[in-house]
Parts: C-alpha cells; sequence; structure tokens
C-alpha cells in the first residue's frame, strides 16, 4: 500500500492506543518499522497480526500480488525491527519462517484470519509468514534496574552473550540436520538456515551499532574526562576492528548459509565467540568502575548551560 494511503492509518493508530477505524475497526493491527534495504531508512507499515503463543506472526501477503512487499525484502536484509502493538513498543527480530514450520503457522493463520487464503489462491509465489520475535535480554539476566551507564552497558553486553550463544546453538543444529541428512534434498527442516540467517545477521547489525556508538561517542567522552583509561579505550578500539573484520567474514557467508561450509563457517563463528567474549570481559573489568558514576538516563543538560553554550 502506498505511504499515502498507510500514513492515516499510523497517525491514528499512535494518537488513540493502538486502535483505527474504518476498515481496520476491531482487527488487530500492529505497526512494523523497518530499514530499508537499499536506503537505510526507516519505513513503517501498519499490518495484521495473528498471535502464537509469545510470537506475532505477520504474513507478506500484499493482498495476493505477485511481488513480495517492500517491507519484508527490508526486513530480510535487516531483521532487526521495531514492533508497536497497542501503546507498547518494542525491537524484534524477524525470523521467516519455511519448511513445515510455514505450513504449520500459515495454517494457525488462516484458522484465524481466513483472507489470507484467498490471498494465496491470488498468486503462484507462497505467501512468507513471518515470526517477530521479541528482542531483549532473558527474565533474570543482567541488572535488575538500570540506575547508571555500568547498569545499560551491562544490559547490553547481556543481550549480545545470550544473542551470540542463541547463534551458536542454531549453528550446531543446523549443521547437525545437515549431516544427518546428506544429499540434494538437504536437512528436513531446510527453514533452518534462513532462521539461523536472520539471527545471526541481526547480532552483527546489533554488536556493529553498539561498537559504532561506543567509537563516536562513549570512548572520546571517556578519555576526556577519565585520560587514565586512554590506553583501555586505544585497546577496545583495536579490538573492536578486529571483530568486525570476523562479522565482514561470517556475513559473507550467509549469503549461501544453505550451502555454505560447515567447518568454516564454525570457524569463523568460534573466532566471533572467542574474540567477543575476552573483549566485553576486558570492557566490563575497566570501564564498569568509571561508568558506575555516571546515572542513567543522563541528566538534561540546565538551561544556564545550554544558554551559555549557544550565546
Amino acid at each position: 500500500m502506498p505511504a499515502s494511503f498507510n500514513q492515516p492509518i499510523i497517525e491514528e493508530f499512535r494518537a488513540n492506543g493502538g486502535k483505527v477505524g474504518g476498515p481496520f475497526e476491531g482487527g488487530d493491527l500492529l505497526l512494523l518499522t523497518t530499514t530499508g534495504a537499499k536506503s537505510g531508512t526507516e519505513h513503517t507499515v501498519p499490518l495484521g497480526y495473528v498471535r502464537d503463543g509469545d510470537l506475532l506472526l505477520v504474513v507478506a501477503s500484499a493482498a495476493g500480488a505477485p511481488r513480495h512487499p517492500a517491507w519484508y525484502h527490508n526486513l530480510l536484509a535487516h531483521p532487526m525491527v521495531r514492533v508497536e502493538v497497542g501503546t507498547e513498543v518494542f525491537e524484534a527480530i524477524a525470523v521467516p519462517a519455511e519448511g513445515a514450520r510455514r505450513e504449520r503457522l500459515f495454517e494457525h493463520v488462516v484458522r484465524t484470519a481466513p483472507g489470507y487464503a484467498d490471498y494465496q489462491t491470488r498468486t503462484t509465489r507462497t505467501l512468507p509468514v513471518v515470526a517477530l520475535e521479541r528482542s531483549e535480554p532473558e527474565p533474570g539476566e543482567g541488572p535488575r534496574e538500570v540506575a547508571n551507564f555500568a547498569d545499560k552497558l551491562m544490559e547490553i553486553h547481556t543481550w549480545l552473550r545470550s544473542q551470540l550463544q542463541h547463534v551458536r546453538a542454531e549453528a550446531d543444529a543446523h549443521f547437525a540436520a545437515r549431516a544427518a541428512h546428506p544429499g540434494p534434498g538437504g536437512p528436513p527442516e531446510p527453514g533452518l538456515g534462513l532462521q539461523l540467517r536472520q539471527h545471526c545477521l541481526a547480532f552483527c547489525e546489533s554488536l556493529k551499532f553498539h561498537h559504532t556508538s561506543e567509537d563516536a561517542h562513549v570512548f572520546p567522552a571517556l578519555a576526556d574526562h577519565h585520560p587514565h583509561l586512554r590506553d583501555a579505550l586505544d585497546r577496545l578500539r583495536d579490538e573492536h576492528r578486529t571483530v568486525a573484520r570476523i562479522q565482514d567474514e561470517l556475513l559473507a557467508l550467509l549469503t549461501g548459509v544453505g550451502t555454505a561450509d560447515p567447518w568454516r563457517f564454525r570457524t569463523e563463528l568460534d573466532r566471533m565467540s572467542e574474540e567477543l567474549r575476552a573483549h566485553l570481559d576486558y570492557e566490563e573489568e575497566s570501564l564498569l568502575p568509571v561508568l558506575a558514576e555516571i546515572p542513567w538516563p543522563p541528566a538534561p543538560p540546565r538551561a544556564g548551560r545550554a544558554e551559555s553554550s549557544t550565546g
């Protein structure tokens, strides 16, 4: 649907706590914000959804059009998305289902919203079913309350460690299935390859964003106010570059995860794990004592100070 059609719905959704009128009144509607595959800019679309346990499912139906909608191509390139449901806003990883899982989820969607079966009859393409998985630390992990920058850093590190563990577990399952079912038919769950790709890509993008933000903002500020940390900060920057090189090699392999050499993929994933774990441990050892003295969220600048800086 064109932006001119979507924008009034988006505005009404946000103004009324997720409720809209017209043809969507009473339906389950969410807002999905993706990052453009080519432009890199954010795009928001209203979509119907169906719940499956803790998951929210959306279907790239485009009302049965012959091509996938743009938002689907966006989330294949950038799996990290933002979801708005009612008044709640959260980050999620978008994972298209394939194989038997896709069939099961599509049947579940159709039982709730039969119109999608009609859309499927209008096109020869298989309508993708996308699971939106909340992207947040597991309950009980990380600081219970974020009161300072040290707590915030630990919250981020907790998420990165848990996602890396998740990716490693999926890689083991994927390649074990391939080994158990050699030949052109491949494993019984071909969707595991796409699932692994999405989670690995989301992890790499999140890690890159975190390290880029540290290099551009956090580390320069710390170096100015705590000169004794400069050697540690230089080491952390060097480690960022090392991790980034491994990320690039992993991302190149992700383009063909269904045929990627298991040994090479695992080797690069092991390198990533070893380098990142050592890096996170050293960063916490070096910076947490100083960061614990800085409140979170940062206090807004005082009016007098803001006036003097712009006067």
